[in-house]
């Protein structure tokens, strides 16, 4: 029953737009981490003095290459379990070049319907993820993804795809690339009453891209983050709280674009309770614990979250049971290596 709802639902329900990147995924030490001025369980953009890193990583570590970049792995996941393709359609930029062909073959067998922006002369994107125990570091080179313009998504068999799209989400990480395209996608929706669907993606957002964001939260229904970019979003919005519960109320008191519907914010807390927060009240979502031993890296975690709970969203269901749907996905993704997934969903 559940296959046979998913497979119903129309093509390109769900649009993303974000950075496709492919993971270059490898086990290093602290002293690596330490080396490169990285921290566990952060994400971040790389800077000139990271290129060598790469080097270093393909010269002296084993690297697994994984489709990745945020937005693209949740409509992966998503896909993953609707089983039933093509529900998703994604625009990003990328490279002509093997890394890019990569990333929309695994992207196509994956479901997701991916069209790209092609840039000619600039490589894909990459993102080492280095996994150090369970824990996980970003450092990501957008390269041909920080080359992604507007007028792709105004191309008239694009913004086809946008009309016929119901819902719209995005990480806060394509608002260092292109947030006119997220405006005008997000004010599309708005205008049809669509839910819009944003991510604070990691603490650099806030803190560097502030206005940016505020600009994407004014059009957002949904707003997902962890508590260490809600932590990053007090702080930039001047909030004296560090509480989660009350930062993610301000939150969703927020002037927004669509006054038809109320925001809902969810901050997730690793193995901690889910908050589910309106300006009516906070409900806590718990989250069934995984054994220790059973947790193979936390890379993707997030993602995976937001992939299971739009994969119940875009079917209609409320928000409590799309919540279990992400935490069930996100489960599922860290008893794996990166953004993949076993290859059937248990889900019920």
């Amino acid at each position: 029953l559940r296959l046979e709802m998913a497979a119903s639902l129309p093509d390109g329900i769900l649009l993303g737009m974000g950075n496709p990147l492919l993971d270059l995924q490898a086990k290093v030490e602290k002293e690596f981490l330490d080396k490169w001025g990285l921290k566990e369980n952060d994400a971040i953009l790389c800077d000139d003095k990271h290129v060598a890193m790469f080097e270093e990583l393909a010269k002296d570590y084993k690297v697994e290459y994984i489709p990745g970049g945020a937005t693209q792995n949740s409509l992966r996941v998503c896909q993953w379990m609707l089983n039933a393709p093509n529900k998703s359609t994604f625009f990003g930029a990328i490279g002509d070049d093997s890394y890019g062909k990569q990333l929309s073959e695994k992207a196509r067998e994956a479901g997701v319907n991916v069209q790209y922006q092609v840039t000619k002369g600039i490589k894909t994107g990459t993102c080492a993820a280095l996994i150090n125990g369970v824990h996980r570091s970003l450092c990501a080179h957008l390269a041909a993804a920080n080359t992604f313009k507007h007028d792709h998504i105004t191309k008239e068999e694009n913004w086809a795809l946008v009309k016929k799209a119901q819902y719209y989400y995005s990480a806060g990480f394509f608002l260092t690339v292109c947030p006119e395209a997220l405006v005008t996608v997000a004010t599309e929706m708005c205008a049809r009453n669509r839910p819009v669907m944003i991510n604070l993606a990691a603490p650099f957002i806030p803190q560097f891209f502030y206005e940016p964001l505020s600009k994407a939260i004014y059009y957002a229904d949904y707003v997902f983050g962890n508590e260490d970019e809600a932590a990053a979003y007090a702080k930039a919005a001047g909030l004296e709280t560090t509480d989660l519960k009350e930062i993610a109320k301000h939150l969703a008191g927020v002037e927004k674009a669509n006054k038809e519907r109320k925001r809902v914010v969810i901050f997730t807390q690793g193995g901690d309770d889910v908050l589910v927060v309106t300006t009516d009240g906070v409900t806590a979502v718990p989250v069934d614990k995984v054994l220790k031993e059973q947790i193979v890296d936390t890379n993707a975690a997030g993602d995976a979250f937001v992939g299971g709970f739009l994969s119940q969203f875009i079917q209609g269901k409320g928000d409590i049971e799309c919540v279990k749907a992400g935490n069930y996905a996100a489960s599922e993704i860290i008893k794996q290596h990166g953004c993949t997934f076993p290859p059937q969903c248990k889900f019920h």
